[in-house]
């Protein structure tokens, strides 16, 4: 089983930037196509975006697209989070997740996933 585990959350102000990082414990991290989900208190969990295996497919929630960037390092079972330009709305816990694929896409939907980090809080401040 592939093990997640997000960090870089934390406060921040309007405006600023904050980059998550979620590193990934299994031996197949290139087999896996990733993403990033959000769930803010009494809210279902929302998609932010999801990179291809290879991090050549990308695809970002219209909330975030321009302000959001997902990148990939495979050699180091790592996936990062750029936030830029952070909004209030944009407070959530943060999780990674990975999905088994062999398509070379990205996913969407919870429903793909078949693995997830525990998350991490960001909060941004007005």
């Amino acid at each position: 089983q592939v093990q997640l585990v997000e960090s870089g959350g934390g406060l921040v102000q309007a405006g600023g930037s904050l980059r998550l990082s979620c590193a990934a414990s299994g031996r197949t991290f290139s087999s896996y196509a990733m993403g990033w989900f959000r769930q803010a208190p009494g809210k279902e969990r929302e998609f932010v975006v999801g990179i291809s295996r290879s991090g050549g497919s990308k695809g970002y929630a219209d909330s975030v697209k321009g302000r959001f960037t997902i990148s990939r390092d495979n050699a180091k079972n790592t996936v990062y989070l750029q936030m830029n330009s952070l909004k209030p709305e944009d407070t959530a816990v943060y999780h990674c997740a990975a999905s088994v694929d062999y398509s070379g896409r990205y996913y969407y939907t919870v429903g793909s996933y078949n693995y997830w980090g525990q998350g991490t809080q960001v909060t941004v401040s007005s």
